[in-house]
């Protein structure tokens, strides 16, 4: 079934609205992407998006951009340790943004969106602080 992010059918107070029109087809949403941790390989999807523009899609991660004090270098990704958003995505090694990640630097929090920029930016979590 099909995701639609148009407006709600129904109002505050519970009563049902009256569409004035017909749902289109720029409403339509689409399923997560549920960025993954890679074994192998980076895999990205790209996606056309409104207006002919394209969406570049991280499938599954392999590295990850880790800032430190305002410089930036790229690291393996080795498992998700924790997630904001569900707890079983920590579980199933999926990476959203506030996900925070085991690298080979330590411990980093995700800052982009995998899903929706296709890269993983994370900045290092001193240890003092965590």
């Amino acid at each position: 079934m099909a995701i639609w992010q148009g407006r709600s059918l129904k109002k505050p107070s519970g009563g049902r609205i009256v569409l004035t029109r017909k749902k289109r087809k720029r409403e339509l949403g689409r399923e997560p992407a549920n960025t993954r941790v890679a074994e192998e390989n980076e895999k990205r999807r790209i996606i056309r998006a409104y207006g002919g523009n394209r969406k570049v899609r991280l499938v599954e991660a392999l590295y990850a951009n880790v800032f430190e004090n305002g410089k930036g270098r790229k690291v393996k990704v080795l498992n998700v340790l924790e997630n904001p958003a569900n707890r079983q995505y920590a579980r199933r090694n999926i990476i959203t943004k506030g996900a925070i990640i085991e690298t080979e630097a330590g411990k980093a929090i995700v800052t982009s969106r995998p899903g929706q920029d296709g890269v993983v930016n994370a900045v290092l979590i001193k240890e003092g602080n965590a």
